[in-house]
């Protein structure tokens, strides 16, 4: 890919998301991006994810049913981008940002982080339970407040590298078919690529796939939150640097401990743990090592240093972007 277009679109597509998200009117009338590859993925699971077949041929199934997800992904991408490319250079850029920032969400996981800490400061626990429930895959009755405050602020860790780091990473390298590939992969993975009966097999390919493309962006969303604590008041980066040091290789998740343990050490909290999942009890690790009496003001200061850590992203974007171009 062309680092010179891909760049400059990865910078321009984060500002244009931040900027206007993803318009309500469009969700309605077209729906996103990410309906329509989950669509794909549930009629594959219903029609190759076969219980009276065996483990091998599940498997088997789960990694052609990848392929299938990534190359309808990536083909129309593909086929959008090199023709929107004949447009002149600026208007090229701007065609092809706008498609790209849809993979992008920062300003809707803001809005739904946000939306936990105003239910609970204003209508209390039961509402706090309903927002945080909108985000997280965890039994929401289980949670009291704290563990409402713990869950949104490990959610927006977690949203912050797979959510905003991972595709604006892959639209930096590969441009808008590298972006959409990777929101295939997540998605996939979010959808089947649980360890349970009915997808252990099959949703073993999507699994292993959105571990090692999520590998970078964990690593850099760490960084950047590190970062951004160093640049806010009340915030410890040393603290943060110290908990991804102890913390994040003890997480279940080969990725997802590295923010999360960033952002606890930063925050001076204490993440993750022992969690129910339905009715499902998982032994997690914690990520830091401080307070887990968290608080609706604890998941604002989470937002503020979420704020600083995606821009400090784009501020790298276009200087890179900058850079080549020069």
């Amino acid at each position: 890919m062309d680092l010179t277009f891909a760049l400059p679109l990865a910078a321009l597509a984060v500002a244009l998301e931040a900027i206007a998200g993803y318009p309500r009117a469009v969700f309605q009338v077209a729906g996103h991006p990410v309906t329509w590859i989950g669509l794909l993925i549930a009629r594959l699971d219903r029609h190759l994810n076969k219980e009276h077949e065996s483990f091998t041929a599940r498997r088997v199934c789960g990694v052609a049913a990848v392929v299938i997800i990534i190359a309808a992904a990536v083909v129309p991408a593909l086929l959008l981008q090199d023709g929107l490319r004949n447009l002149p250079a600026p208007l090229a850029l701007v065609a092809v940002a706008i498609p790209a920032s849809s993979l992008i969400a920062q300003r809707s996981l803001h809005e739904h982080v946000l939306a936990v800490a105003e239910a609970l400061e204003s209508e209390g626990l039961s509402a706090g339970r309903r927002a945080v429930a909108m985000i997280v895959g965890r039994n929401p009755e289980t949670l009291d407040e704290a563990g409402v405050c713990r869950a949104a602020i490990e959610s927006l860790a977690e949203n912050f590298s797979d959510g905003i780091v991972a595709p604006v990473f892959w639209l930096a390298v590969a441009g808008l078919p590298g972006a959409a590939a990777y929101k295939a992969v997540n998605t996939a993975d979010s959808m089947i690529g649980h360890r349970t009966p009915q997808h252990a097999a099959f949703g073993w390919a999507a699994a292993r796939l959105d571990d090692l493309v999520n590998l970078p962006a964990s690593r850099l969303s760490a960084l950047l939150l590190v970062a951004a604590a160093a640049l806010m008041r009340g915030a410890d980066a040393k603290a943060a640097v110290a908990a991804v040091c102890r913390d994040a290789h003890r997480h279940r998740s080969p990725n997802a401990g590295w923010p999360e343990a960033a952002m606890a050490g930063a925050l001076g909290l204490r993440l993750a743990g022992p969690r129910v999942y339905g009715t499902t009890r998982v032994d997690d690790a914690f990520m830091g090592n401080s307070r887990a009496e968290a608080t609706a003001a604890d998941i604002r200061r989470a937002l503020a240093l979420f704020r600083r850590a995606a821009l400090l992203q784009w501020l790298v974007l276009v200087a890179l972007a900058a850079l080549v171009l020069a």
